[in-house]
């Protein structure tokens, strides 16, 4: 029962965003974004409240779609792919994953554009257990939550991140980040 769980949470995670991107109303973000299937680098770092320190080596692909356009702004976001290093409570963990994520970009009259972000994703880790933290699994889902600002080719980040198993196995000890990014978009 749990594996078919998890097999629908992973088809849901996966297909949602590219079915959101495949139709409607959808208008190109910029008119050569076709020519990179990477357009942005970036490095994020964050520490857990049982210090626990994160770091991600991230790149992404933004999504080639506007929705809900409006004088205050429209809906977009991107896809993420990350390499994950966690070190802390005398253990050590490396993890991939792969996230939609969802932006609401504010319009404003200069080169600034703050957002705020939510998204879900997959992630699979290395080891189940982090100092006294058991995961149970290597495979989490990835949450987000935050706020940000794109400035010319540069992206400033501040998210809340939650990874866990989302209860498929116990014991599920998730772990909560606070987490500043910055990224360069080609």
């Amino acid at each position: 029962m749990k594996l078919k769980t998890l097999k629908k949470a992973c088809i849901v995670a996966i297909t949602l965003p590219i079915l959101a991107t495949a139709g409607g109303d959808v208008a190109p973000i910029a008119p050569d974004s076709d020519s990179n299937w990477i357009d942005a680098i970036g490095f994020s770092y964050g520490r857990s409240k049982d210090k626990i320190d994160i770091y991600r080596l991230t790149l992404r692909r933004d999504f080639e779609s506007k929705w809900m356009e409006s004088d205050s702004g429209y809906l977009s976001g991107y896809w993420e792919g990350s390499l994950n290093y966690w070190n802390g409570r005398g253990t050590d963990n490396y993890g991939v994953a792969l996230s939609p994520v969802f932006d609401y970009y504010f319009n404003t009259e200069s080169g600034i554009k703050p957002y705020l972000e939510a998204g879900v994703g997959v992630s699979y880790f290395a080891r189940t257990k982090m100092g006294i933290r058991n995961l149970s699994s290597h495979f989490l889902f990835e949450d987000r939550i935050g706020l940000g600002v794109r400035v010319d080719n540069m992206d400033y980040s501040l998210r809340y991140m939650h990874y866990s198993n989302a209860g498929m196995k116990q014991p599920n000890h998730g772990i909560d980040i606070f987490i500043g990014s910055v990224s360069y978009k080609f």
